[in-house]
């Protein structure tokens, strides 16, 4: 049995969404066990089966899209039939993606960045981003809602776990890039230290709301402050990758 957490939010019916966590896999340390990443330097064949058991665990209707995640804003469209890859093959270079398919499985890696699904009142369009602190600074939120080409009042908005604020130090230059861009200082605590406690949820949320977006849930998991379900970059540096997926099947179950 593999442990799945289950957003809640306000997605209508058929709309489902689910988030790995670090157990029930098959691979060694560091990336023990459930890691989905190709990319972090665990055997290929461990990520392979890890990602065959999720596949199977929630009973995807095809393997889920896997990009090649930049900290960019590019976002994929998937069109209908659009399937992801074998662990050893080139994925599209992107950080978000969205798509108006049945049976078109989006999926964001993370291990400490924000995870954003998103969908419209009726299910027909969904989208998902990955909003680390570049990403969100340059735009990826707002280039994936575009995409949607949906009434932004209309989206509802899962942030899956993150890095929190109590975890998530900066410098001046990021603290500063956010403000440049027009972003708000409330979203930044001075520490001891003389750098900045940065708060990549509320900043995430505030975006969304400037967009005009009103439902917007979750964000209150901290990957770094637990160990035992989350993977974290920032507290391990060599570690796994989780996944948040999000589909529509053609047959509601």
């Amino acid at each position: 049995m593999i442990p799945i957490l289950v957003p809640e939010w306000s997605a209508p019916v058929g709309v489902k969404a689910a988030f790995s966590l670090r157990s029930g896999g098959t691979s060694a340390a560091p990336w023990e066990s459930l890691n989905v990443g190709a990319h972090v330097g665990d055997s290929l064949a461990s990520v392979r089966v890890n990602r065959q058991r999720l596949v199977s665990a929630l009973d995807l209707p095809a393997e889920p899209i896997w990009l090649e995640q930049v900290h960019g804003i590019e976002v994929y469209t998937a069109a209908e039939g659009a399937c992801g890859v074998d662990v050893n093959q080139a994925r599209p270079v992107a950080d978000a993606a969205v798509t108006r398919a049945a049976d078109v499985v989006l999926a964001i890696q993370v291990a400490d960045c924000l995870p954003v699904l998103l969908c419209d009142a009726q299910g027909s369009v969904l989208g998902a981003a990955h909003a680390g602190w570049r990403g969100l600074v340059a735009g990826v939120l707002e280039a994936t809602v575009a995409a949607m080409q949906t009434d932004p009042t209309g989206i509802h908005v899962w942030f899956g776990p993150c890095i929190g604020p109590a975890h998530f130090e900066v410098g001046d230059e990021v603290r500063e890039a956010f403000l440049r861009a027009g972003d708000s200082p409330e979203a930044f605590a001075l520490n001891p230290r003389g750098r900045w406690q940065c708060d990549l949820p509320g900043l995430a949320r505030r975006r969304l709301e400037r967009l005009g977006v009103r439902s917007i849930h979750g964000g209150e998991h901290c990957t770094v402050a637990d160990p035992v379900r989350f993977f974290s970059h920032r507290r391990d540096r060599q570690t796994g990758r989780m996944v948040a997926l999000l589909w529509r099947p053609s047959v509601r179950i």
